[in-house]
């Protein structure tokens, strides 16, 4: 996959609480293997020039926010997850 098509591609879901967002992706697993999901986590702030920018550390007042967002991710790969393998042909 090119530099371009990795920056254009796009999460499959993504939650947000607050500043602190989890997004969902989708990644081709490498030797005909499928797909694997992955989540990633940040938070989103605007620094004194007021541009948007994201890390990865959070504060103490973050954290329930954090945890939400993950507990929401892990619901959708769960749930999801279930009703992929009933497609699936045996």
């Amino acid at each position: 996959m090119s530099e371009a098509e990795t920056q254009a591609k796009k999460p499959v879901k993504t939650f947000r609480a607050g500043g602190v967002e989890a997004s969902v992706w989708e990644n081709e697993a490498p030797e005909g293997g499928g797909t694997r999901r992955s989540v990633s986590v940040r938070k989103r702030y605007r620094d004194k020039q007021g541009n948007w920018k994201d890390s990865t550390t959070f504060f103490a007042n973050d954290l329930p926010c954090l945890a939400l967002v993950a507990q929401k991710a892990f619901e959708y790969l769960a749930l999801n997850e279930s009703a992929d393998e009933e497609n699936t042909p045996v």
